[in-house]
């Protein structure tokens, strides 16, 4: 009989990102390079999401943005600065 960790093992959402990564991306068209602050699955029919914490804040509608939550398609990851052409 398997023991709690083999079945939480097996059925539970891997992150495809560790906190710190550095991501890069787009918001209304103005781009961005941020840090992924948590990588965790909603749910089932949502998905997956990131919450990223933006480097400089975004000025859209009047506001600042500084934190973006969006899913995993919105963001490309960074190796090296260079990677966000």
């Amino acid at each position: 009989m398997a023991n709690l960790t083999d079945y939480f093992e097996k059925t539970t959402y891997k992150a495809k990102y560790l906190i710190g990564d550095r991501v890069f991306g787009y918001y209304n068209d103005i781009p961005f390079i941020g840090k992924i602050l948590l990588d965790n699955l909603v749910s089932l029919e949502y998905g997956p999401r990131l919450i990223v914490s933006l480097d400089l804040p975004i000025y859209f509608n009047n506001n600042y943005i500084t934190t973006i939550i969006d899913k995993h398609k919105s963001f490309k990851s960074l190796k090296k600065l260079t990677d966000y052409s």
